[in-house]
């Protein structure tokens, strides 16, 4: 098992997918799925095979791959895995293939539909597993080019057309150019995740892009925003990250609390979850600026920044099933997902309600479900660190639950719509897609220590790198 390049085989065995998959006649439409779900399947088996393989012990990286690319620039194929990236493989390997089978809808071009979303888990294999700034950037970048496609062609609209040295000739020092070069980094960054205000695409990007595409979007691809925050940002610019540390924090603090009531005045179940994600990604964020604090000890930067990786992963699996949920019921509705649409829907789909109620309580944070510990985890590390930010975004905590409890009441609770008198309960297919992804909210929500097990000594590791 060690003599195999693992993390290659990993990263290209979804872009030769694609390339199979693309050259699929566009009337064979279940082979193309077919062949897709093939290739996820084998993906997911590779990255258990790693999670199998790997020494939770170790903080450093593990299953490394390196090669000489183009020396005269310091480029290297450099690739590796360590706690963050092996979650993260996990997370695309299991949100992909959730998104492809609830695409069982879509008619229109299967093959090059299906054959962009393997196109995107090789980027995204690709971003999380690289050790190279360029190597890194290729596969960032390439993971965008599907992602556009799949909103542009299947949308419900079309969205739109040594440091010193490198800056003496503007007659900048090493110190100046190490926080501009943080600026610019983090800019990059914050429009990914998205950091408020730098919010305002995705509400509409999620809400115009097919319901799978949207599972993929945000149970994985607005992750690579905090992955950077976390993998690069604070180990790389942990003195501009303290130095900017209090209007940082109130940017997260804004995040989760703004896009709550965003959340709360949405009518749209679509809108509704999008602007939930940013709330749930601006305490990843919270965590993480917390950790450039000087106060506090060790242990609370290890138990914010354990919280900010559990978060990104539970999030990422409750965040795309309750898209899943949404995309079965806009084929149940011929389209409608306004909240003021339904009613009553429990009285004719109870185990379908039961269990997309289940996925909103895992977003609410209840105990017992995933949403939870990472919150959790979260502010036991920010409230000993940064007390009066962990404070001022408790409110996203209770609004959150106010708009969940609001959606539950208006769509599944109250007088039945008649007009919805005959919609259907959950399929044994559907239930195919959801009854795993519903199996894990739980296990993880009492047993989160699978996770944390693996990410901890990667954590502990950057930790004690902090200068603080």
């Amino acid at each position: 098992m060690n003599g195999l390049p693992l993390i290659s085989i990993l990263t290209f065995l979804p872009l030769v997918g694609a390339a199979l998959v693309f050259g699929v006649d566009r009337e064979r439409r279940q082979l193309a799925r077919g062949l897709t779900l093939a290739a996820n399947i084998l993906a997911l088996a590779l990255v258990a095979a790693l999670w199998v393989n790997t020494n939770p012990g170790e903080g450093g990286m593990q299953f490394t791959e390196r090669h000489v690319w183009i020396p005269s620039l310091g480029i290297e194929y450099h690739v590796g895995l360590d706690g963050l990236g092996l979650v993260m493989l996990m997370l695309a390997a299991l949100v992909i293939p959730m998104a492809v089978l609830a695409s069982e809808k879509i008619n229109d071009n299967v093959p090059l539909y299906c054959g962009l979303f393997l196109f995107l888990q090789g980027g995204l294999f690709g971003a999380f597993t690289a050790l190279n700034f360029f190597h890194w950037f290729l596969f960032w970048e390439l993971s965008l080019i599907p992602a556009f496609f799949l909103i542009k062609l299947w949308g419900t609209k079309a969205l739109g057309p040594a440091v010193e040295a490198k800056f003496a000739w503007l007659g900048w020092g090493a110190g100046k150019a190490y926080l501009v070069l943080f600026i610019g980094a983090l800019l990059g960054f914050a429009v990914k995740v998205p950091l408020w205000p730098f919010h305002t695409w995705l509400p509409l990007t999620y809400s115009e892009a097919p319901t799978p595409v949207s599972m993929a979007l945000t149970g994985v691809m607005s992750k690579l925003g905090v992955y950077g925050f976390v993998r690069l940002l604070l180990p790389i610019f942990p003195e501009p990250m303290h130095a900017l540390l209090t209007p940082l924090l109130w940017l997260a603090v804004a995040t989760i609390v703004l896009s709550t009531f965003a959340a709360f005045a949405q009518r749209d179940l679509k809108r509704i979850l999008a602007y939930s994600s940013i709330n749930h990604l601006g305490y990843c964020l919270l965590g993480v600026f917390a950790a450039a604090s000087a106060t506090g000890t060790a242990l609370d930067r290890t138990a914010a920044l354990n919280g900010v990786v559990l978060q990104m992963f539970n999030h990422g699996i409750t965040a795309s099933l309750l898209f899943c949920f949404v995309a079965f019921l806009e084929d149940r509705s011929n389209g409608a997902r306004g909240l003021e649409d339904f009613g009553g829907l429990r009285k004719v789909a109870p185990v379908f309600c039961g269990l997309m109620g289940i996925a909103l309580f895992s977003s609410l944070g209840l105990p017992g479900l995933n949403g939870f510990i990472g919150e959790f985890l979260i502010f036991k590390g920010v409230f000993p660190l940064v007390p009066w930010a962990a404070v001022l975004a408790l409110p996203g905590l209770l609004v959150t639950a106010i708009f969940i409890l609001t959606v539950i009441q208006k769509v599944w609770c109250g007088p039945l719509n008649e007009k919805w008198a005959r919609l259907p309960d959950l399929t044994y297919n559907e239930g195919a897609v959801v009854f795993p992804a519903t199996l894990l909210m739980f296990v993880l929500g009492v047993w989160p220590q699978f996770i944390i097990a693996v990410i901890n000594p990667t954590v502990a590791h950057w930790v004690r790198q902090l200068p603080f």
